[in-house]
């Protein structure tokens, strides 16, 4: 999404461009500055302290909290046991760490079933970017708290995060897709710079795999994720938008069976079981970015998380990143992802699971996360720290400029995690072997059922 708001039904989508474009000038504290040397890899930067730890202690050490967390790709769960013995270390509030499941529809279904039950048993979760308006009903308003704190952060997706009035979560970090690709490859095989169109893509994940084959009969051209969950979602929306085939849904009306969104669909199919693997059909992000890093592949579509988590496997200084391809006149895009904090409201321990929210949420731990992990900055000031934009090449302008499109929560409200397994499932079934002229009515017609008036 490019620089544009919009809110339907007490959901705000917004587009992270402009935290990502603009110089705002704020008192990062703990962050650095642009005039001083800072870490800028994962194994120099550390976790910083907790600001205000010892009144944190004095009133509320001792207690225990429960934070889902992430653990399901590249550094993530590492991240969080650093953030969360370091913050339990200096404010005495012991924390349990439970990952979240790999799979985010699964991740959905554990939190709903959990506020369905109103259990205290989750404090603090971390939930997708498209969650917030589902789940705010189950959840504490951050407001009076961590208002002022939510100022440094790009205001759309505070947006996005406030339902009816009442801020429901915090951002954390945000997301977009990018293509991942070797560079040791293409100039090997001829190549200056890496595709821009699909067609080209195509082409050369051919030659190079047709190439690289003879020495490694594991080597594929291109890898993604399309198994049938939340991530095939985000990928197939990439194509569609990419190719002149919508959004799914547009403006209100639901768009997906159409010749251009057919056309993209049956081309991805057309390259399983040959530049792709047939086995993509069931790849998640990991399993995309475990055959990139040992090497078995020459292109990647993957979230930004993957740079930081590549830097220690074979493929390291043989790859770098830029926008996903684009055909004909349309845009390259990028399907907005990103994760938010957020306090249940059937805690046992609202204030300090406050708290550890809005030191997860701070300029510091921004800045940590960026450079440990790779992840997309929602304060914009922390988007510009040289150490950070060092760390995360898709920070340049060049890609960080990208149309970033959003799956379709505005139109979709509380069904919108039956719509988005509507739309994988049939996508997944493209990829398996049907025609996406034979899929895409069934699916429009699900969704049709779905869409808010």
């Amino acid at each position: 999404m490019v620089g544009r708001v919009k809110h339907r039904g007490g959901l705000v989508i917004v587009g992270l461009t402009g935290a990502l474009a603009l110089v705002v000038s704020l008192a990062i504290a703990g962050a650095g500055s642009a005039g001083t040397a800072e870490p800028s890899t994962p194994a120099a930067v550390k976790p910083p302290p907790v600001a205000g730890a010892a009144a944190i202690k004095a009133k509320y050490g001792g207690q225990s909290i429960t934070f889902v967390g992430d653990g399901a790709v590249g550094n993530s769960h590492v991240r969080d046991q650093n953030l969360v013995a370091q913050f339990s270390k200096q404010t005495g509030i012991k924390i349990k760490l439970v990952p979240h499941p790999a799979d985010s529809s699964a991740a959905y279904s554990q939190l709903a079933r959990n506020f369905s039950a109103h259990s205290s048993s989750i404090d603090v979760m971390m939930m997708d970017v498209v969650w917030p308006g589902a789940f705010a009903p189950y959840l504490v308003n951050l407001k009076p708290a961590l208002g002022q704190q939510a100022k440094l952060h790009a205001a759309g997706i505070v947006l996005n995060d406030t339902v009816k009035g009442k801020l429901v979560a915090m951002p954390w970090f945000g997301d977009f897709g990018i293509l991942y690709y070797r560079t040791d490859l293409l100039k090997k095989y001829g190549y200056s710079k890496p595709p821009t169109s699909w067609a080209q893509l195509g082409a050369m994940a051919k030659k190079i795999q047709d190439g690289e084959k003879a020495s490694n009969p594991s080597f594929v051209g291109y890898v993604y994720q399309g198994n049938a969950y939340e991530g095939l979602t985000c990928d197939s929306l990439e194509w569609l938008a990419s190719s002149g085939g919508g959004q799914f849904i547009d403006n209100g009306k639901v768009t997906i069976n159409n010749p251009k969104a057919a056309a993209i669909l049956n081309l991805q199919r057309s390259w399983v079981g040959n530049i792709v693997p047939s086995a993509v059909t069931t790849y998640q992000e990991e399993d995309a970015r475990n055959a990139f890093d040992s090497g078995n592949a020459a292109f990647m579509r993957n979230w930004p998380y993957a740079y930081s988590a590549s830097q220690t496997t074979p493929v390291k200084g043989k790859f770098a990143v830029t926008v996903l391809p684009h055909t004909g006149k349309s845009p390259s895009v990028g399907t907005v992802g990103g994760w938010q904090l957020g306090v249940s409201k059937y805690s046992k321990h609202v204030g300090a699971a406050t708290e550890f929210v809005r030191w997860m949420t701070s300029p510091a731990v921004e800045r940590y996360d960026a450079i440990f992990n790779a992840n997309v900055p929602t304060i914009p000031a922390v988007a510009t720290i040289p150490a950070v934009v060092k760390a995360n090449p898709y920070l340049i302008p060049s890609i960080a400029k990208v149309t970033r499109v959003t799956r379709p929560a505005r139109y979709l409200g509380p069904h919108y995690a039956q719509g988005s397994q509507d739309i994988y499932q049939g996508i997944n079934q493209i990829l398996n072997g049907k025609s996406a002229q034979s899929v895409l009515p069934t699916i429009a017609s699900e969704l049709n059922k779905l869409v808010k008036p």
